[in-house]
């Protein structure tokens, strides 16, 4: 059985970042690379059964539930877009897989507003492969005990949440299990789920924020002093108001701040934190409202960076009443299966760009509020630190 099993078995954000690259960028092509950050060692024969699972994604196309689904909970998606999925197939000759030695090389190729798409399923796939090569299997006892005991303390606590688990998930039955334990047991804590087919199949919102690879892009084409300005600025042209959570650590929240205008403080209803330490973060961020005077009682964070409860409670306790706060939780949630198994520390991140096909490839990099999280090529990363000062 396919491990990935609907288009829609991938995060919101996927989406939206397809529609805007197809809106506003139609004939730009970029190259995504997969980064094992724990450098694991794959049993042999992994890129084969990796290469027979991205095949078997071919055969997948949009059934008209799922257009529903996505015309009724979706609505910032236009008809034109969602007439674009119901005609989408995933073309497994984007992705090249490769092994050296032990170390698994991945990299997919070709037009942005579908190779992004590429991003999480590989992920997921690459997870969950990884874990049934090994002989791993949850302790579905204990799985479910933990996702009741950490649903009831949130709940207790007040925190709100969104599930953020697709990526590095055990398995997509884990995450089914999970999913369905947190919507009955958290209650209105839970506000929705990234995964936008588990959303469909459990009844839950569809809850997303926008990419570093969108930032990324722009810094490349229009230069790393404007990248998040430009990019905010596209991204209200393109969703019009709708969508509005950004990403501060792309290259670094400091520049960040230095970018973020009184207009786009005005039209973003929240900013996510995704890296370095959460409460200085806090304290930045509301510096910064305070400084263009915008009210931040009127407006949200939003943390995901390698979140549990107990953490989300602290930062939750430490805001206050002086922002609005929200967590996007994710392996702690999806991948705290017992029999001492860890999850994976993989993403899948664009390392280069270009405007048309006919144009030279850009370097694109990330230079996050924590080193471990840099990735890109070390000497653009070194032409970042430079231009921005840092």
């Amino acid at each position: 059985m396919a491990i990935i099993k609907s288009i829609l078995d991938t995060d919101l954000y996927k989406f939206t970042t397809s529609y805007a690259y197809s809106k506003l960028f139609p004939r730009a092509c970029g190259e995504f690379e997969f980064v094992d950050r724990s450098n694991g060692d794959y049993p042999e024969g992994f890129d084969l059964l990796l290469r027979q699972e991205l095949e078997q994604m071919a055969l997948l196309s949009l059934t008209r539930e799922e257009e529903l689904f996505v015309r009724k909970q979706m609505p910032y998606l236009p008809p034109v877009y969602i007439d674009f999925l119901k005609g989408f197939h995933f073309d497994p000759s984007e992705v090249e897989i490769t092994m050296e030695g032990s170390k698994l090389r991945v990299k997919a190729s070709g037009l942005l507003y579908r190779v992004t798409l590429w991003e999480t399923p590989v992920l997921a796939t690459v997870s969950e492969l990884w874990f049934r090569e090994r002989g791993e299997y949850p302790d579905l006892q204990y799985m479910q005990q933990a996702a009741i005991e950490k649903a009831v303390r949130m709940k207790e606590h007040g925190i709100i949440f969104s599930l953020f688990g697709m990526r590095r998930r055990f398995s997509f039955d884990v995450e089914d299990q999970v999913t369905g334990i947190l919507k009955r047991y958290a209650g209105g804590s839970l506000f929705g789920t990234s995964n936008v087919y588990l959303a469909s199949k459990h009844g839950l919102n569809v809850s997303g924020t926008h990419p570093h690879e969108w930032v990324q892009f722009h810094g490349s084409i229009y230069g790393y002093k404007m990248a998040n300005y430009m990019s905010m600025e596209d991204w209200i042209n393109v969703f019009d108001g709708d969508l509005g959570t950004v990403l501060t650590d792309t290259y670094t929240t400091d520049v960040f701040l230095r970018n973020f205008s009184k207009k786009h403080a005005a039209l973003f209803t929240s900013l996510r934190h995704d890296s370095g330490d959460p409460f200085l973060f806090v304290d930045k961020v509301i510096r910064r409202y305070e400084e263009l005077r915008v009210n931040p009682r009127l407006k949200y964070l939003v943390f995901s960076d390698s979140l549990n409860v107990e953490k989300a409670i602290q930062i939750r306790n430490y805001c206050g009443d002086r922002i609005g706060v929200t967590f996007g939780i994710g392996t702690n949630l999806t991948n705290d299966v017992g029999n001492n198994i860890k999850g994976m520390n993989i993403v899948m991140k664009l390392f280069r760009c270009r405007m048309t096909d006919k144009e030279q490839w850009q370097e694109c990099v990330k230079l996050s509020d924590a080193e471990g999280k840099h990735t890109g090529n070390e000497r653009e990363i070194r032409l970042v630190q430079e231009t921005l000062g840092l």
